[in-house]
């Protein structure tokens, strides 16, 4: 697949090592949900973007605010007031013009020119709170910096920090004064995840917690920095997939679009997405290998939200059917590491 050494097993632990600690430091705020925490790191590691899609008062709000308290600015120090990475929240409403999210040129009296001041968006983590509530014009503010990590306004292009990500959320059961995203908005989101209700014992938990959790900037300090992300991302490109795996998500992603029972299938972008997550996942589990569980285990969250299905609550029967299939075929193979 490449010619770039796979990590090494030392590599592989300290990585392992961040995850699980910022993992474990997010969990103090978002309890009882270390697996969609992961896959949340998962989209950051593979250089994607997230779109949390759950009832209110589930955490989606949280878990953007403590990811981002719990990493280190790239020149932050103990001194600092704001020592971790830049974080902005966008409330979505249908008021909300591009301007307020990308910037805009204002007029400097002394210089007698006009300057650009950016917009929220020019921040390493934003989090899109109800992004449905806002205009597909508005929406569309963020197609470009989702997609190539840049801004263009008039004749000028902004390149945004390496450290980018985006983190939107919307409300499942309220269609009223909202605008649903299209097609070309959902294929930027890597994945597409709700968190669900906590536990029993973690509600309970939390009840009895809730003084602590709700004081995020008391709670939460940083315990990775923004280099260690990027060498995550560095190392994540460079973890192995077994060329029967990469052609299983082909299979998986060609299939979407010839089943009868699906309007619109995958694109190519959907396909590399998921070859991008399944590498990034692995690493974050301690492994310099995609493994067949790693395909079902991700499969709905990056593929779900980029189909079109002519009876959606046939929706997941149909995905699982079809990713069934290529599991199959992938056990019937038994690879070899």
């Amino acid at each position: 697949m490449s010619d770039v050494a796979a990590p090494t097993v030392d590599e592989i632990t300290a990585h392992k090592q961040i995850a699980d600690t910022l993992t474990a430091n997010i969990g103090k705020i978002i309890r009882g949900k270390d697996e969609q925490i992961r896959k949340v790191l998962t989209c950051l590691v593979a250089g994607g973007h997230i779109l949390l899609e759950d009832l209110p008062g589930l955490g989606k709000t949280s878990m953007a605010k403590s990811l981002a308290f719990s990493i280190a600015g790239a020149h932050s120090s103990q001194q600092d007031d704001h020592k971790h990475v830049e974080f902005k929240r966008i409330q979505f409403t249908p008021d909300l013009l591009p301007m307020d999210l990308i910037g805009t040129h204002v007029f400097d009296d002394r210089n007698k020119d006009f300057l650009f001041k950016p917009g929220p968006l020019f921040s390493n983590i934003v989090l899109a709170d109800e992004i449905n509530r806002a205009s597909p014009k508005v929406q569309s503010a963020l197609l470009e910096c989702m997609a190539e990590n840049q801004i263009s306004i008039g004749e000028s292009t902004y390149q945004l920090d390496d450290f980018f990500f985006v983190i939107a959320t919307q409300n499942p059961i309220e269609f009223e004064g909202t605008y649903p995203l299209p097609a070309a908005q959902l294929d930027r989101f890597f994945m597409k995840m709700n968190f669900g209700y906590a536990s029993e014992d973690k509600e309970v938990e939390i009840y009895n917690n809730y003084l602590q959790i709700n004081k995020i900037p008391q709670t939460i300090e940083p315990v990775v920095n923004y280099a260690q992300i990027l060498d995550l991302r560095n190392a994540a490109e460079k973890v192995h997939i077994h060329p029967e795996i990469v052609a299983a998500v082909s299979n998986i992603v060609r299939a979407t679009r010839n089943d009868a029972g699906i309007r619109l299938g995958a694109s190519t972008r959907g396909g590399i997405v998921f070859l991008r997550c399944l590498r990034a996942f692995a690493l974050l589990n301690g492994r310099s290998y995609v493994i067949e569980d790693d395909v079902k285990g991700l499969a709905h969250g990056i593929l779900n939200h980029r189909l079109i299905f002519k009876n959606p609550e046939e929706g997941n029967q149909i995905l699982s059917g079809i990713v069934s299939r290529e599991l199959q075929r992938l056990a019937n193979l038994k690879l070899d590491r």
